[in-house]
């Protein structure tokens, strides 16, 4: 197996996926694939931090690296784009803590 990055890394990046797929593993239990054009590790593009999951190359793959730095130049230029990147974690966080009193809930029955 290819590790991406494994769980504890440094981060100071996030990934495209171009080609292939990946399972993310977060060492819990919880696991999910991906594919081309998923985002992988975006929570490194905003803080520096240590990888909180495994990244594993289920196949043949390639990935664009964007580098924290590039990242916050970008945005910086780019007020629309970091508007709409805002959005996109809201609905996210939001999507995780409904999934988290979901999971709660059942397992409080």
């Amino acid at each position: 197996d290819e590790f991406l990055f494994q769980q504890g890394d440094d981060a100071d990046s996030g990934f495209v996926v171009q080609r292939g797929s990946f399972r993310i593993d977060d060492g819990a239990g919880a696991e999910t694939t991906v594919g081309p054009g998923s985002l992988l590790g975006e929570l490194a593009l905003i803080v520096a931090m240590r990888r909180p999951s495994t990244a594993t190359a289920l196949e043949y793959s390639t990935v664009i690296r964007i580098g924290r730095g590039l990242f916050q130049r970008v945005l910086e230029s780019d007020p629309a784009a970091a508007r709409r990147l805002r959005d996109a974690f809201v609905n996210r966080t939001s999507q995780i803590a409904s999934d988290i009193l979901i999971a709660g809930g059942k397992l409080s029955t």
